[in-house]
């Protein structure tokens, strides 16, 4: 390691983080020194145009569904706090439905694929949390000790610190070090992996396949039928991708390397300026990534030993303020990857379509208002799914960012009652409004409330 890189490998091994993490960040840093900004240009890729499609795949039967499941280990990623909403603790444990928490259905997720793979510990299942999430995940899931016991659920995300924008030095942030780290982006999946031994443990005991999906994401369950795809495609790697929406048009699409013809993935922080209105064309882009991914474990193994210990995804650059809060404070870079971007990096890899029911993440409060809703329904394997009149389209949710960005706000909003959006295609709120028992919002619907005083909106129909 050259002098530019070792007070950041120094500060890292400082803080206990593993070899492969040093190593994936190392390569991020000398990306920046090189002043790689990651941006891929329209350019460069095309569009892609269809997909094999999950409706088209025959059932998994049940003595082949056992064999797969005990070769296979459900992952998911538990790290985030959800700060943008104004929650302190892993997101998580945010009420969903009914007084469950996603911790709540994800267990219950899993519970019910052990009953239908013959009980035991299989699949086997793993949460990535973060520093910041791990103690309060732990303690919760107490309440589940047949899930194997809280010693035996947790993976650890890694850190990486924070790049000074100035001279491109670590942060020193004596007022409160923990500033001095940030996230270093899901495609940390694959270093936390090899670094904690996990990856090893895994393969020793014959896991084979991965499933590995966002804990805010209600609809990405195991499916069995997308299992016996991936094990029978002989693939190293399988993305979920869904139709995009309006709601959809600032994610990570699907798209074509021209250079190659290679399937990648393209995040909006990797799109210049120049091309957002075609990169936000949900016609032109059709397909979004939905986070949820198959990965074999034996084939990342082999990638791994190839690539020096890690997997090398493209960096992505994000420049913030060395105290979120504070817009005066120094600048830094954020270094992260996409799990995702793995997509690229096998040979053979591969992109399924899947139908919108996979697809409920939650990450601002419109997002939390429509799971809550009717518009979504909670199925007996415990996923929240879109509800069938729905038609795999979600309503579009714009909620009044001075009341309701913040959870409290929405809590207030829906302290009465939750409206219906079963038939709603645009709900607006502008201004402090609590919805009363037996509003059904339809088609257009628009409330406003120019006043500061909380305006309660009486039961009926409202909208176009």
């Amino acid at each position: 390691m050259s002098d530019t890189f070792q007070p950041f490998a120094d500060k890292m091994k400082t803080a206990g983080l593993s070899e492969a993490a040093i190593r994936a960040f190392e390569r991020n840093y000398r990306a920046l020194q090189r002043n790689e900004t990651g941006l891929i240009a329209e350019g460069t890729i095309t569009p892609v145009e269809s997909l094999p499609h999950i409706a088209s795949l025959p059932t998994a039967e049940s003595p082949e569904l056992k064999s797969l499941l005990r070769q296979t280990v459900v992952i998911k990623l538990n790290g985030g706090l959800g700060t943008g909403m104004g929650l302190e603790k892993a997101k998580s444990l945010l009420s969903v439905r009914d007084g469950l928490t996603f911790l709540d259905l994800i267990a219950k997720q899993i519970l019910h694929l052990r009953a239908e793979g013959g009980g035991g510990n299989v699949p086997q299942f793993l949460l990535m949390n973060s520093f910041s999430t791990s103690e309060d995940t732990l303690a919760y899931m107490a309440k589940y000790p047949e899930l194997g016991g809280t010693s035996k659920l947790e993976m650890m995300q890694n850190r990486v610190p924070k790049v000074r924008t100035a001279d491109l030095s670590p942060l020193s942030w004596p007022a409160d070090p923990d500033m001095e780290w940030c996230p270093p982006g899901h495609g940390d999946i694959y270093a936390s992996l090899a670094g904690s031994g996990w990856l090893d443990r895994l393969l020793a005991e014959g896991i084979v396949y991965s499933f590995v999906s966002n804990s805010d994401n209600l609809g990405a369950t195991l499916s069995p039928d997308l299992l016996r795809h991936f094990a029978q495609s002989g693939a190293p790697f399988l993305m979920e991708v869904t139709r995009r929406t309006e709601v959809d048009k600032k994610g990570g699409h699907l798209a074509r390397r021209l250079s190659d013809d290679r399937l990648i993935l393209r995040e909006s922080a990797q799109c210049p300026k120049a091309d957002e209105m075609n990169f936000q064309n949900v016609e032109r882009h059709r397909f979004f990534n939905t986070n949820n991914l198959w990965v074999h474990l034996g084939r990342l193994k082999q990638a791994l030993n190839e690539s020096n210990g890690l997997i090398p995804l493209p960096m992505i650059r994000n420049e913030k303020t060395a105290d979120p809060r504070d817009p005066k404070s120094p600048g830094v870079f954020q270094l992260e990857t996409a799990m995702g971007a793995a997509l690229d990096i096998f040979e053979g890899a591969a992109a399924i379509e899947v139908g919108r029911d996979r697809f409920a993440p939650v990450k601002t409060t419109s997002d939390l208002l429509i799971i809550r809703s009717d518009a979504c329904v909670l199925t007996p394997d415990h996923r929240l799914e879109l509800a069938p009149e729905r038609a795999g389209v979600p309503p579009v949710v714009d909620l009044d960012s001075n009341h309701y960005k913040l959870v409290d706000g929405l809590q207030q909003m829906l302290a009465r009652a939750v409206p219906s959006l079963l038939q709603c295609h645009r709900l607006t709120v502008k201004g402090p409004v609590v919805f009363a028992p037996g509003v059904v919002a339809k088609g257009e619907a628009t409330f406003i409330n120019e006043t500061t005083e909380p305006q309660e909106i009486a039961a009926g129909t409202y909208g176009s």
